[in-house]
């Protein structure tokens, strides 16, 4: 994180933590946890005998965005029943909370953001060495970067307005940043290790401003996001939906979307179904029953038909608490990037947010649940461009193979009836960058070292030998 900081940043810093802080802990209290399943849930009868599965009493975290969907769709339609198990969910705070919550023991499962699993191996940011796995994604996509009207009137738009140039908008962030105090350059992201963080730093060196010297971020639990704004404690935010919809004019007034997570890495992992690795070993039924159910929710919300009705449930008060308008562009697929001058800026896309059909990949058999382990030495790749381990780990395709078990995948997949892609890494194309820049798995430290940017670069000095 940057080492530049005022009194005042400071401040709001701690002011920040404090919120989150206070939030989590009063989380017991309000009890938003979804008691008692629904008539339908119940009405579902079980394929699988609980008594057959070595733990069929789960307790299982998620957090209140978006892409809670597919456990509150697991829960509401009666797939974990469907496959044995008996699930407590528990509403998390922060995402924080919810990888911790497996750490300490207190979840069985939960989500997490992208980079946490491999991180959690390689002791990133020297956080203790823990080994979590996963086997799938919850979804791609269905994030943004959320910019407020200060940005706004310093003449920064949404991403699409620029056709693609990142030298303009380049030119207008360098304006804004050149024309404001330090303290109006503080984003916040939902945790260090997800992929949010690395984007919005991916994003402003691509247009050659140093993030590591120029930028602040603040780690804010998701609900914090919109009120921090408005109080000006950030300028801006990535986030999954919905608290990028709730910003835009119409609805909160603070802010506009400046761009969707796609737009800066097209398919790209957000959220992993992340356990212990000693729980895939002592449960082994019990494991495959969880993934089954999960990999049916995720085709549940992946099918357009049910997207609506999709929306409708995630806005619950035990799930996002939010209203259907918000849930629903996230999900449906009606983006509305919003703007300060009464423009209609929507995007309709199947796309927005991924739960497992994926229309637009060439290679046979992928689906958004499938995890590539060539994304996980992406995200290793940019632990290390941001300084939060010390170098490329030699052992990169090692820890990617324990850490996101594609193998355990395949196999469960297999007796769902459903094919994957044979191989467990793929290059990423240009195309699917907002630089251009292709990623080949094979040379992860050649593509590091492309990057002029990046924590602990080599520097140029102008030697004066006359003076």
């Amino acid at each position: 994180m940057n080492t530049l900081w005022t009194r005042r940043a400071f401040l709001q810093g701690i002011g920040a933590t404090a919120s989150a802080i206070a939030f989590s802990s009063c989380s017991p209290q309000l009890s938003r946890n979804p008691v008692g399943l629904p008539e339908a849930a119940l009405a579902v009868k079980p394929i699988i005998d609980p008594a057959s599965l070595e733990k069929p009493n789960l307790t299982i975290g998620y957090v209140p965005v978006n892409d809670c969907a597919p456990f509150a769709v697991a829960w509401e339609k009666g797939f974990f029943r469907k496959y044995g198990l008996n699930v407590t969910l528990s509403r998390e705070a922060s995402w924080g909370n919810s990888r911790d919550g497996i750490i300490f023991g207190r979840l069985d499962a939960s989500p997490v953001v992208s980079g946490a699993v491999t991180n959690a191996r390689t002791g990133a940011e020297g956080a203790r060495h823990f080994p979590l796995c996963a086997a799938m994604t919850i979804h791609r996509h269905g994030n943004a970067l959320t910019m407020n009207r200060q940005l706004w009137e310093g003449g920064v738009r949404p991403w699409h307005s620029y056709g693609g140039n990142l030298e303009a908008f380049g030119r207008d962030l360098r304006h804004y940043w050149e024309n404001s105090p330090f303290d109006d350059h503080i984003w916040a992201v939902v945790q260090s290790s997800a992929i949010y963080e690395y984007f919005v730093r991916y994003l402003v060196a691509a247009v050659g401003i140093d993030p590591l010297r120029k930028l602040r971020l603040l780690i804010t639990p998701p609900p914090q996001m919109v009120s921090n704004t408005r109080i000006g404690a950030m300028q801006a935010y990535m986030v999954a939906e919905p608290w990028n919809t709730r910003a835009i004019s119409g609805n909160e007034g603070i802010g506009f979307t400046f761009i969707q997570g796609r737009e800066i890495w097209q398919g790209h992992p957000d959220r992993l179904l992340a356990v212990k690795e000693s729980f895939i070993q002592d449960y082994p039924k019990t494991y495959r029953s969880l993934v089954k159910a999960m990999i049916e929710a995720c085709q549940y919300c992946s099918n357009l038909a049910n997207r609506e009705e999709v929306a409708t449930i995630i806005s619950q008060r035990s799930f996002t608490g939010a209203k259907v308008k918000f849930t629903r562009p996230g999900i449906v697929g009606n983006f509305n990037y919003g703007g300060f001058d009464n423009q209609p800026r929507i995007a309709n896309s199947s796309e927005t947010t991924l739960f497992f059909d994926m229309p637009t990949s060439a290679i046979p058999h992928d689906h958004s649940t499938f995890l590539w382990q060539s994304q996980s030495l992406w995200l290793m790749t940019q632990a290390t461009r941001w300084g939060q381990i010390a170098e490329f780990p030699k052992n990169a395709d090692e820890i990617a193979h324990q850490a996101w078990r594609t193998d355990l995948y395949r196999e469960i997949a297999a007796e769902m009836g459903i094919q994957c892609p044979s191989e467990d890494h793929k290059v990423e194309p240009s195309t699917a960058f907002i630089d251009g820049k292709s990623f080949d798995p094979s040379d992860p430290v050649g593509y590091l070292q492309s990057f002029e940017i990046r924590a602990n670069a080599p520097q140029s000095f102008l030697l004066c030998i006359s003076c």
